[in-house]
Order: structure tokens, then sequence, then C-alpha cells
């Protein structure tokens, strides 16, 4: 009985004694320093600093704060493509792309240099855009802010495809669902079959504006936090930044045709009764778009053109994006875009950009027979429009027209 109270003794106080080493031992070390010796799973070998230069009131500096250096260690020196995936995102296809992903084919090697009339025409429009806007004559709002002054939510045009290092800023009626797919294409964040989509006209029209299938500026925020913005000016600097514009009174006119000649029943509920009620004294006008259309019942171009030009507008929402202005769209004096495409030279100017971003093996711009608007329809269109509302109209898009080239329609404003 002895024997046993005395081994009882023993255990217990031996006990004691090694949790009592166990404190002292994780008191010394940390508990860091302790769980690093028995990794769970592997990965890279992490260094960690001595005990002794661990900080005792502040944390140094950590690598994060050179977010240059943090941004320049996932690209590849001079090609704007990652070394490693991007973090997740769960509105997107791109982590599952990225496990099957299929080697991209041999870069076409050009044997000749692309037509001298072409890259004039780029350095041209380039040109154009830094005098515009540094050009005391144009002006608009919002002109001389900063980059960091543009609100979040002003951001959301800009796409982003880290793969290949390009940013679309897209504009709608400028052939933007073509240019989405083919950005979707370029992500990969999109598959069929377990392997990333290849072919721009499979792709459901639904899922070309489906904001979860673009990684936009304004989504940084959530992805990025504090270094939303800094990341953004990173990606400006190394990315090749294009976007494509079209005359803006023949944009207009492509925006009524599309939204309010057809049956929208969205654009009808939001935009149509209220130009109905304004401007048609119809004060109680039908309640859908079915019913309107079967009693022949839409709001005129005119119509549309005073809305624009109404100030209550403005007062109660921005522009839609279908109608606003491309400077509100892509903030060209803040962004220095390497290609400017013209919707009126679009096959040559999409076959230009995507040799010059070096991804005309991977994809083509789809080639479409869709009932355009044309620019020389303009007159027809503005004939019911009063001059004076033509001319007010021209100094509402002005901006638009000089920034890009694009000659004042005397013709409309001058009879």
């Amino acid at each position: 009985m002895g024997t046993s109270r005395m081994f009882r003794i023993f255990v217990v106080l031996g006990s004691a004694f090694m949790i009592l080493l166990i404190i002292i031992y994780w008191d010394d070390v940390g508990a860091s320093h302790l769980y690093l010796h028995t990794p769970v799973s592997p990965g890279p070998k992490i260094p960690h600093p001595p005990p002794k230069q661990r900080p005792q009131t502040s944390r140094p500096p950590s690598f994060l704060s050179d977010i240059d250096a943090f941004v320049n260690q996932f690209l590849e020196p001079g090609t704007g493509e990652p070394t490693d995936p991007a973090p997740a995102d769960t509105g997107n296809q791109s982590d599952k792309a990225e496990e099957r992903y299929v080697p991209r084919r041999e870069w076409k090697i050009h044997l000749t240099p692309v037509a001298a009339e072409l890259r004039e025409r780029q350095e041209h429009r380039r040109k154009l855009l830094q005098e515009m806007c540094t050009n005391d004559s144009v002006s608009f709002p919002g002109k001389n802010r900063s980059f960091d002054d543009i609100p979040n939510k002003e951001l959301d045009h800009l796409i982003v495809d880290d793969r290949h290092g390009i940013i679309y800023c897209y504009v709608p009626k400028v052939a933007c669902s073509n240019w989405k797919r083919i950005m979707i294409i370029l992500s990969e964040s999109l598959l069929h079959d377990g392997v990333p989509q290849r072919d721009p006209l499979a792709i459901p029209r639904d899922l070309v504006h489906n904001s979860s299938m673009h990684f936009t500026f304004n989504k940084f925020w959530k992805r990025y936090g504090k270094f939303a913005r800094h990341l953004m000016k990173v990606k400006l600097k190394k990315y090749t930044k294009f976007l494509f514009v079209r005359d803006p009174f023949v944009r207009l006119i492509s925006a009524y045709r599309n939204k309010f000649e057809l049956r929208n029943e969205d654009f009808y509920r939001r935009f149509a009764q209220v130009m109905l009620r304004r401007y048609a004294n119809q004060p109680t006008p039908p309640a859908t778009v079915d019913e309107a259309f079967a009693v022949g019942i839409h709001p005129s171009f005119s119509h549309f053109i005073q809305y624009l030009l109404d100030p209550q507008t403005e007062k109660e929402m921005p522009f839609n994006e279908h109608w606003r202005q491309v400077y509100r769209l892509c903030h060209p004096c803040q962004i220095q875009y390497d290609f400017v495409g013209h919707l009126e030279s679009a096959e040559e100017d999409a076959e230009h950009l995507l040799r010059q971003l070096r991804v005309d093996n991977v994809v083509e711009f789809p080639t479409s027979h869709r009932n355009l608007t044309a620019s020389s329809w303009e007159a027809d269109w503005f004939n019911t429009v009063p001059v004076e509302v033509r001319r007010e109209l021209y100094k509402l898009y002005e901006p638009d027209f000089r920034l890009f080239g694009y000659e004042r329609p005397d013709s409309l404003l001058n009879e």
C-alpha cells in the first residue's frame, strides 16, 4: 500500500514538473516558433527572424509597406502576367480554370510589321487625347481632378485581365458585348467541358454582361483593401489600356433604337414611362412594355433628347451607361490609354490591337452582320429635333466629340 501511494505521488510530482518545463519553454520561444517546428502540410520554407529582433512596442514595416514591390513579386518583368494565381474570387470560375489550364499555342510569328498607317493612326489619336486634356478650351466636369479623386463607383467600366496585362474600358453601344467576350476568353473565367472557353460567340449574352464574369477596378476594394487604389495605379502603369468609341450622336441613336424601339421591360419602366409622362402627354402610360407596344405607344427620339437635356434627369440619377458620356465612363484625362479604337474602323483597329497585345493567336474579334446604326442616318433621325435643341445636345456631348477626334456636325447645327 505504501509503495503504491509513493508511486502515485511521484507521478503527480513528475507531471507537475513537466507542465512547468513546458510553460517555461513556451514562454521563452513563443507559440509561433514552436508551431513552425511541427508543420501540418508541406509548403515553402519561411525564414523567421531571431527572437531577439522581435519588436517590443510596434511592428517593423513589412514588405507590404512598399506596395510596388508587393505587386512586382507577382508579375513577370515587362509582361504584366502573374506568376501565381490571383486570390480566390467566389464569383468567378478562373480558379477552376487554372487547375485545368490548357497551354496556349505558340505565339504567331509576324513576318511583316504593322502597317505604318495603323501606327500613325494610333499615335494621332493618343496625341489628340493628350492635347485636349491640357487644352483650356475643352472643359467638362472632372477634367482636372486626379485619379485618386475619382469615386470608386465610377471605376466599374475598367475590366482587368491580369493573365495578359490588359485593361479595357467598355463603352456601351460601341461593340462592347464582343469586347467583353474577348476579355472573358483571355481571362479564362468561363469553362466549357472543363477547359477554358475559346469561342467568343459561344458565350451567351446574359453571361457576357454578368458582372461576376469580369474583374473591374471597383472590385479592388473587396480584394485588396487599403492597397486597392495604389494597386490600380500600378496596373495602369504596367498594363496595356484600351477603349473603343464612336460618333457621339450616332451612339445616342443606337441607344434609342436598342432600348426603346425594341421591347425592353426594364428600360420601359425605368425610363420610357418617365418620358411619356413628362413630354408625351401620357399621365398614365401603359403598365408594361407589351401593353404599350400593343397600342403603339413609346417615347419618340425627340422625347429621348428632351429627357437627356432635362436638368431634372441627372438630379434623380446619373445618366444610364448607354448614353453616359465616354469621358465619364473611362476618364481619359486621368488614364493614358495606349490604344483608342473607333467603331467606324472596328475591323482594322481590332486586328491591330489583338496583334499588339500578342493574343491574336488566342482569339479573333467576332464579325457579325448586325443592323448597325449608320452615320448617314443622322439627318433623318434629328429631323424632328429643333435646331436649338440639337445645339444644346452638342454642348452636352462636345467633350466626347473633341477628345476622340469626331468632327462637329455642322450640317445638323447650322440649319
